[in-house]
């Protein structure tokens, strides 16, 4: 009988021959097997070309198996298939697994119970819907390998301490679940901080996140800063720089400066508005600069076919932009009402172009026909820009008013609204200067 030390010794050898054909084996179909010195390998090529080819039919080609090679070291039976049952099970489609496993080879070595359980409770602890909960993993696959304690704890509690609804959370991780591995003193919080630097309170802040997470994916010093400063650069006030962020948040992660060089040319190539004009239009609505330039046209030449003049379009535009949004049919319509049941002048409408904002069949026929019942000829301004209670005191007074000046947005203040507040001078006292910023920023 052989000894026990020469059985070892044969053992050995026997192990180091099959690691050799195995070797030769994946050489052979072009996977390089040189990470794989440190692993438990298969001893026969039938059993590793069985995980190969489950590979293969998850999707993943040669070249996504050299990326992650460690995944050879995985046995179809014990690691492999209990892992992909689970994350089928949990809600993520079969034809999406293979996609996943590239993104996150690591997938295939965690613990379902150890590792994926916990996180699958910590989400729908944050009320993540239980059909979400495969759609974000499948967007941000990492989350599964993520410790509770560390990085997605610290961002959620810190979102909630600036002012966002816990019951938003949800919500946004289904959005955006990439802010759950942010680090909050080197990513998270220095956004924010930068955003109320620009005069932005937190609760402002808060409800931008709520609503659009995913602008915490954009880079603080390689875009959002140089975003401002381009928007400085082409003319636009400081103090306008916190309304454009409030009504349009993505544009601090546009390429905003070969946009607002495109739109600046086209504008005024089209509609004769100089670079102040442009940076007041910006102010105004921002969205412009990723508007269709085809789209832009529509409204302006709908315009210039009503006889109305180049620079009287160019004035309406720079006091009303909400106009190159505007569809055609609905402007025609409010139009031929303006010239055929209202008899008004062409002057009025380069007046108070935000006429055409406003919809006709809600607004501008009731009120002008209580108006003709009446007997009173007014301004578009007069009877259309105010709210139904304020329209129907106008009605029932003496004599009609002067129009007064729409709100206007200050940074690091209030909101001046002359004439008609929104809030009593008592509300002004006893509520919190960002609070009583907010209720009427979401007012206007």
């Amino acid at each position: 009988m052989p000894s026990v030390t020469w059985g070892m010794v044969q053992g050995k050898k026997e192990k180091l021959v099959s690691r050799v054909i195995v070797g030769d084996y994946l050489k052979s179909l072009g996977i390089i097997p040189d990470e794989l010195e440190s692993l438990e390998l298969p001893s026969t090529v039938e059993v590793m070309k069985e995980r190969v080819e489950f590979l293969q039919r998850l999707g993943l080609t040669i070249d996504d198996i050299n990326g992650y090679p460690m995944m050879l070291g995985y046995s179809v039976r014990k690691n492999i298939i209990p892992v992909l049952g689970y994350l089928e099970k949990i809600g993520i489609s079969r034809s999406k697994l293979g996609e996943l496993v590239k993104n996150y080879p690591q997938v295939l070595s965690a613990s379902v119970v150890v590792e994926f359980q916990p996180v699958i409770k910590f989400l729908r602890g944050l009320d993540v819907e239980k059909p979400d909960i495969g759609y974000v993993l499948q967007n941000y696959p990492e989350l599964l390998g993520f410790k509770l304690e560390g990085t997605m704890s610290t961002s959620v509690a810190y979102l909630v301490s600036i002012g966002v609804s816990p019951r938003e959370i949800g919500p946004m991780v289904t959005q955006y679940p990439y802010f759950l591995g942010m680090r909050v003193g080197t990513v998270i919080k220095p956004f924010v901080d930068y955003l109320v630097s620009l005069g932005l309170p937190k609760m402002i802040v808060a409800r931008m996140l709520e609503k659009r997470t995913y602008i915490l994916g954009y880079d603080l010093e390689e875009t959002v800063k140089p975003n401002v400063d381009c928007l400085i650069s082409f003319g636009i006030r400081r103090e306008a720089i916190v309304f454009i962020v409030a009504q349009y948040p993505q544009i601090l992660g546009l390429p905003l400066k070969a946009k607002l060089s495109s739109q600046q040319y086209f504008i005024n190539l089209k509609m004769k508005i100089d670079a102040e004009g442009f940076a007041r239009v910006i102010e105004k609505m921002p969205q412009i600069v990723s508007l269709d330039q085809n789209v832009i046209m529509k409204p302006v030449q709908f315009l210039l076919e009503r006889k109305i003049p180049y620079e009287d379009v160019a004035k309406m535009v720079v006091k009303c932009p909400q106009l190159l949004a505007l569809r055609v049919p609905l402007m025609k319509n409010s139009y031929y009402f303006f010239k055929s049941e209202m008899g008004g002048l062409v002057k009025e409408l380069v007046k108070f172009p935000e006429y055409f904002t406003y919809c006709l069949e809600s607004r501008i026929k009731p009120r002008y026909q209580m108006l003709k019942n009446k007997g009173i000829r007014s301004s578009l301004d007069w009877f259309l820009n105010c709210s139904d209670k304020r329209f129907e005191e106008r009605l029932e007074g003496d004599c009609i008013e002067p129009e007064s000046p729409a709100p206007s947005f200050c940074m690091g203040g209030k909101l001046e609204l002359p004439a008609c507040k929104i809030l009593s001078d008592k509300e002004d006292d006893s509520d919190d200067e960002d609070e009583v910023l907010f209720r009427r920023t979401v007012a206007l």
